[in-house]
């Protein structure tokens, strides 16, 4: 599942982008601050920017600049009002992969999305292998110590998110947000259920209850 990184101030756009991506079966997270967007972005842990040029905190050019030049290969479109051919082309000649203007339709989005992704990956990344632990990303089944098990969807996404995360601790709130989307319930347990579900198929002592702070495959 690929990683986006949705950096917007807009609180209606993000929702209303996000919402879509998540449909369409990608990972999204989103920030509304420059500074915030630019430490996401230099983790690693995104395929792909969706980048708003008017962002508080550092400006979305100045982010764009900053990744190409520390050699930052995540692709870049960037979604903003700005729509000159002044601002176009800084943002194309600054590294950005693509350019689209506000208003702009979500299927066009989602279009480019897919294709700067594809640019990016020469070949599928078929299987997540941690200790005993493999992870088909095509048939979305689980192999523990060579023996398959069948995967529900989001058991396969909460599964897929511990496996790209081996031994770091992931908050519920983060696992909620990832895997489940930012309006879901915080108050449901489905956090735990599904841990619980998890746990029963790959072994319960790989995945580590982490007290008050969350889970981790270890």
């Amino acid at each position: 599942m690929s990683r986006i990184l949705i950096a917007e101030d807009e609180a209606r756009i993000a929702s209303f982008v996000e919402k879509g991506l998540r449909a369409a079966g990608f990972a999204v997270t989103v920030t509304a601050d420059g500074k915030a967007a630019l430490a996401q972005a230099q983790s690693g842990q995104f395929d792909l920017l969706i980048l708003d040029i008017g962002l508080p905190g550092r400006d979305g050019f100045d982010i764009l600049q900053t990744l190409r030049g520390e050699g930052n290969p995540i692709a870049v479109i960037v979604l903003t009002a700005r729509d000159s051919a002044t601002d176009t082309v800084r943002g194309l000649e600054g590294g950005a992969n693509d350019y689209m203007s506000k208003p702009f339709r979500f299927d066009e989005l989602l279009a480019r999305v897919r294709l700067r992704l594809k640019d990016g990956q020469p070949g599928p990344i078929g299987a997540l292998q941690v200790r005993g632990l493999e992870l088909d990303l095509l048939t979305r089944r689980i192999s523990v110590n060579g023996t398959l098990h069948d995967l529900s969807a989001r058991e396969f996404a909460l599964a897929e998110e511990f496996m790209r995360h081996p031994g770091q601790v992931l908050s519920r709130e983060q696992l909620l947000s990832r895997v489940w989307g930012l309006d879901f319930d915080p108050g449901s347990n489905v956090v735990e259920v599904y841990v619980r579900y998890l746990r029963a198929k790959i072994g319960a002592d790989r995945i580590e209850t982490v007290r008050g702070m969350g889970y981790r495959l270890v």
